[in-house]
């Protein structure tokens, strides 16, 4: 099984999608978890938009990534989804063999009418939901150590 930890800055948007779309595409070949660098509460916009794409999200907690490492958690990939202008905050996590940046923008960032933001996190959702399915698709197999 391929472990994977997605990482951005508060764990309540980008990094929350892109575990869920890993777990749900991963057919049991993967096993995602996301974390932040300072968490922060779930955005409700984007439990909206991965309901609308039939996956529940509505419970999920924000977690630490200082807590995964306290803990020595092991990764064979940890892909950071923090945006651009954020990169220099975006987390990190010591050990993992692959280490990825996908730029995606921040949906707490979004400002505007309810219908705006909702199209605007609707696209990110998308082109992450559109990323993740290519690594799921195209990542090499890695056995467990």
């Amino acid at each position: 099984m391929v472990r994977v930890l997605f990482l951005c800055v508060h764990n309540s948007a980008r990094s929350q999608m892109a575990e869920a779309f890993c777990n749900a595409y991963g057919r049991g070949m993967f096993q995602a978890e996301s974390a932040g660098l300072e968490p922060g509460t779930l955005n409700p916009f984007v439990v909206r938009a991965m309901a609308e794409a039939g996956i529940d999200i509505s419970h999920n907690a924000t977690k630490s990534v200082f807590d995964f490492a306290a803990e020595g958690r092991r990764y064979h990939v940890v892909v950071t989804v923090c945006s651009k202008e954020a990169a220099e905050r975006c987390p990190i996590f010591p050990g993992a063999p692959v280490t990825l940046h996908w730029p995606f923008d921040d949906p707490s960032a979004l400002r505007g009418t309810d219908e705006k933001i909702m199209h605007r996190v609707r696209e990110i959702r998308d082109a992450i939901a559109a990323r993740v399915r290519e690594f799921v698709d195209t990542w090499p197999r890695v056995r467990e150590d």
